[in-house]
């Protein structure tokens, strides 16, 4: 059994160990507070068209993403009914988690060293971030983590994943997940 009162995240332990010295040196930063660092990771699947024909598919995203988060994770639903695509309010339409502290440098883990490697014709990620340092990925398969099994898989869904940090601009956020070994293609 696992000592929890003990134990540390690896990329939490690089984070105080070496990756903030780096920062500090790459951005003369005067004092650690105004050093970046992450402050949640949200996971969303959305079933969309799935969901309006059968309502188990928001069910079977919602315990998919409990798997791959390791954190109980929420049914989204629809804000507004919109009869073109026979939606009604409050529809179950997907499944989100936000995950903080030590389960997000745990998930950041598996998804940068087990998940990325095995997403078909990997060629690293295209650094996408909105202006404040924060990062917004998508995966199209959620079968790249290995808490799913494939063969119980019903349906292959997309995922986005949101990396929110406490940095100021782009630059510092890139290179902080840059020393987290974030795979930027550019």
């Amino acid at each position: 059994m696992l000592d929890t009162a003990t134990y540390t995240p690896r990329l939490k332990a690089a984070y105080k160990e070496s990756i903030r010295a780096a920062l500090m040196e790459e951005f003369g930063y005067k004092n650690e507070m105004m050093l970046p660092k992450l402050d949640k990771i949200v996971l969303n699947i959305g079933c969309g068209a799935e969901a309006v024909k059968d309502s188990k598919k928001a069910k079977s995203a919602v315990e998919d993403l409990t798997l791959i988060a390791g954190q109980k994770a929420v049914t989204t639903k629809a804000k507004k009914s919109i009869a073109g695509f026979r939606v009604r309010e409050d529809m179950p339409m997907g499944a989100k988690v936000t995950l903080r502290g030590d389960r997000m440098y745990e998930f950041l883990d598996r998804l940068i060293t087990i998940a990325m490697p095995r997403i078909r014709d990997f060629r690293g990620v295209k650094p996408s971030f909105d202006g404040r340092g924060n990062f917004a990925m998508g995966l199209k398969e959620h079968i790249v983590f290995p808490e799913i099994d494939f063969d119980k898989v019903d349906e292959v869904w997309g995922m986005d994943i949101i990396i929110t940090t406490t940095a100021k601009t782009d630059a510092e956020a890139k290179a902080l997940l840059k020393h987290f070994n974030m795979p930027f293609n550019a």
